[in-house]
């Protein structure tokens, strides 16, 4: 695998300099393979937003360095747009940025930015609409007639889009009820399996990041507390609890059961795995309690 993003002993103040100094992210470094899931987590006042923003050059890092394809993205600060272009950022209630008469040239204004037109234009659009999984028929409405749901998804299509290289979602199911955060996080695993674009998926929402994440980086206190595979993350549960964060309902569950003596494997993450393992016990005959 290819590293697509570095990080090098990233940090960011702000106020610095005034009594109200903080030090919001503090001295991170990592790397991220081209066509990694990756999952973000950290209670809230953790770093992790403020160091999703210096991936695409909205917050400029205080010290160290952003490394996209190897290249500084503030070598030239004039080109820092173009980053913006490779590094697409979906920010909480993304619907909330929705502005143009119809849902089509919402999707279309950031790929006619970045100088598509055309066939070439109409493509992107609607092949965005698809990933998302807004019918061709709403794309002549206008985007202030659409459902909540529907919103959140006609913003993402328009930063899909651009077919950015990293494509970072800071809680994009935040707000939906149980199906529309069901759909929504079935359309982002379906566009990142498809397009093998790399992303990074900011949520509060354990179950959502151990159902799609390849590995999770965890902030605390701004500092990088883990970044490790999904499954190992969440072995650490412990430790996590000490971060202010909690393993999924159903790694609990089945962790008690092989602490009664279940034969259950350890590091189940979701409700599917959690069934594929206990229905060989019930078509048994065995029993739980």
């Amino acid at each position: 695998m290819s590293c697509v993003l570095e990080l090098k002993n990233i940090s960011f103040v702000y106020g610095k300099g005034t009594p109200f100094e903080k030090r919001a992210v503090d001295n991170v470094s990592f790397k991220i393979n081209k066509g990694e899931f990756i999952g973000v987590m950290g209670h809230t006042g953790s770093g992790k937003s403020t160091l999703m923003q210096m991936l695409n050059g909205l917050i400029r890092p205080s010290e160290g360095q952003v490394l996209l394809d190897g290249k500084d993205i503030w070598a030239e600060p004039k080109k820092i747009r173009s980053v913006r272009f490779k590094v697409g950022m979906v920010f909480q209630y993304p619907e909330y940025q929705l502005f143009e008469e119809t849902v089509y040239k919402d999707i279309a204004f950031g790929p006619q930015n970045k100088g598509l037109e055309g066939d070439e234009l109409d493509k992107a659009v609607r092949e965005a609409a698809d990933f998302t999984g807004l019918k061709p028929a709403l794309l002549e409405k206008s985007p202030f007639d659409l459902s909540g749901g529907e919103k959140r998804r006609a913003a993402i299509a328009g930063v899909i889009a651009m077919d950015p290289e990293i494509l970072v979602l800071d809680e994009p199911t935040a707000g939906l009820d149980p199906m529309g955060r069901e759909v929504l996080l079935s359309q982002i695993t379906r566009y990142h399996s498809e397009r093998r674009n790399t992303v990074l998926l900011v949520s509060h929402t354990m179950e959502d990041i151990a159902r799609v994440a390849d590995r999770i980086i965890v902030m605390n206190k701004g500092k990088l507390a883990m970044l490790e595979p999904t499954a190992e993350v969440f072995r650490r549960g412990d430790e996590l609890a000490r971060y202010g964060l909690k393993v999924p309902q159903i790694t609990k569950i089945m962790s008690e059961l092989r602490k009664k003596g279940i034969d259950v494997p350890e590091g189940v993450l979701t409700v599917d795995d959690a069934f594929r393992a206990l229905l060989p016990l019930l078509k048994k005959g065995g029993k739980l309690w």
